[in-house]
């Protein structure tokens, strides 16, 4: 195997996810995502396509790089999350848009 090879497998393989590959949540979607202390459940407010704030942190949100603004469940808080941290509750991530 030539080098060029070897070069263009791992430019394909070091690639981002594509949009079909990443999960994708609606409003009202129950999920949950993993904390220090364990796991969170909660529900999914709307998704991010735009940078913001919330509290004092930054979102880099992007139509290309969504995220998700979720409710705890237990603690009422609002965080954003990239759409793989994110699993439908009861199962793997979802793909349905």
């Amino acid at each position: 195997m030539g080098l060029q090879s070897v070069a263009l497998r791992l430019e394909s393989t070091a690639r981002a996810p594509t949009k079909a590959h990443m999960a994708s949540f609606k409003k009202g979607d129950k999920v949950e995502w993993n904390s220090v202390q364990g796991p969170v459940h909660g529900t999914v407010e709307k998704k991010l396509t735009a940078p913001m704030d919330i509290k004092s942190h930054h979102i880099n949100a992007t139509p290309d790089a969504p995220q998700y603004l979720v409710h705890s469940d237990k603690t009422g808080a609002k965080a954003a999350h990239k759409p793989e941290s994110l699993h439908k509750e009861g199962g793997g991530s979802s793909t349905s848009s």
